[in-house]
C-alpha cells in the first residue's frame, strides 16, 4: 500500500460525508437505481429528473460510508444542471481515475480528483463508484439501452449489485 488511510480522508471528503449535497429521495425522480455493495453493506439510491436531455434534479439516499457518502454528494453536485451526455463522460472519467493506475487525465473533474488516490485502497473503488454505477443504470435507461426493469438486478463485479426501478 503506498498511502497513508488518512490521506484518503481529506476535508472535501469528510465535508461532505458530514453534511452530504442533495441527500434526499426525490419522489418527483424520473429514474431511479439502487447501487448495493454487499461486500462492506453500503446501499445508495439515486434519483433523477430528466427534462429534454437535461438532468434538472438529482439527489440520493441511502446507508453508506463516508468515502461513498461523499462520492454521491460530489457527484450530484457535479451533474446537477447538466446534459445525459455530460453525466456519461464524468461518470467514465471518474471511474477511469479510481481504477487506472497512472491515469493522469484529470480534466473536467473539478473537485472529483479528491478522489484519485482511492485507486491506492482496492476496497474503497468499490465504494467511490457506487453512486456511479448507479448513474450509469439510469443513463442507460434513460437512453433506451437498459437491459434491467424493475424486477431485474445487473450484477456489476465492481459496485454489486445495481437495481433499476423507473
Amino acid at each position: 500500500m503506498t498511502g497513508e488511510p488518512r490521506d484518503l480522508y481529506q476535508e472535501l471528503i469528510l465535508e461532505h460525508c458530514r453534511r452530504p449535497r442533495n441527500f434526499r429521495v426525490l419522489p418527483e425522480a424520473d429514474y431511479t437505481a439502487r447501487g448495493d455493495n454487499p461486500l462492506c453493506g453500503d446501499q445508495l439510491d439515486v434519483y433523477v429528473k430528466l427534462e429534454q436531455g437535461v438532468i434538472r434534479d438529482i439527489t440520493f439516499s441511502g446507508v453508506s460510508c463516508a468515502v461513498a457518502t461523499a462520492s454521491a454528494s460530489l457527484m450530484t453536485e457535479a451533474l446537477l444542471g447538466g446534459d445525459t451526455s455530460k453525466a456519461q463522460r464524468l461518470s467514465e472519467d471518474f471511474q477511469r481515475m479510481v481504477t487506472e493506475a497512472g491515469n493522469s487525465s484529470h480534466c473536467g473533474l473539478g473537485e472529483l480528483v479528491v478522489f484519485g488516490k482511492v485507486r491506492e485502497f482496492p476496497s474503497r473503488v468499490q465504494c467511490a463508484t457506487l453512486a456511479w454505477h448507479a448513474l450509469d443504470t439510469v443513463l442507460r435507461e434513460s437512453h433506451g439501452d437498459a437491459v434491467c426493469s424493475s424486477s431485474a438486478i445487473e450484477r456489476s463485479p465492481i459496485a454489486g449489485d445495481q437495481e433499476f426501478v423507473r
